[in-house]
């Protein structure tokens, strides 16, 4: 068999979801340097990124699912060139893994993993993102988040507690659940 007639191996797909501000940006921004630092190939995915738009597409035009559809064009691409990982970051994307792995077009593996924090440390968090001046609006928003993904999450989705960790030491427990790093 030839080097060029072994079929790629088979996509992988790593969702990160949580509330707003329990860092999920964060901890795949330092997955991406430990998998970049052990020369593993990988795409990071912000899913906030893929139907960033006003007015909001997925209101507009829910039946249009615009970021799924960015996602399968990014993913055809990137696939093209010889990834087959992807981590990819949005609130409720622990809920919506099947939608995306569809997406993939390719049937990937798939690792769910919601990342928690307590009320004031998401707090903490939320309020040094806006330079002390969170709304309380925005705070509740996240707990309510938090009680809803916790309670509707299916069982398979790993729970991932952050109180206390850095977001290299999330990253790499993460990093090691998947098998991407040893």
């Amino acid at each position: 068999m030839t080097a060029a007639s072994v079929p790629p191996p088979r996509s992988e797909l790593l969702v990160i979801g949580g509330r707003s501000g329990v860092g999920k940006s964060t901890v795949a921004a330092a997955l991406h340097d430990l998998l970049a630092d052990a020369a593993v190939r990988h795409v990071v995915v912000e899913g906030d990124s893929l139907d960033l738009a006003w007015p909001a597409p997925h209101r507009e035009h829910p039946e249009a699912r615009l970021a799924e559809r960015n996602l399968a064009a990014l993913w055809a691409n990137t696939r093209a060139l010889g990834h087959h990982r992807l981590v990819f970051t949005n609130t409720v994307s622990v809920l919506e893994s099947a939608r995306l792995a569809a997406a993939m077009g390719d049937d990937p593996t798939v690792t769910a993993v919601l990342l928690r924090a307590d009320d004031d440390v998401t707090h903490g968090r939320l309020d040094h993102r806006a330079a002390g001046h969170v709304r309380q609006a925005d705070v509740d928003h996240s707990a309510t988040t938090a009680r809803r993904l916790d309670a509707t999450a299916p069982d398979h989705v790993v729970r991932l507690d952050t109180d206390g960790s850095t977001p290299a030491e999330i990253a790499g427990r993460i990093g090691r659940l998947v098998g991407w790093l040893a």
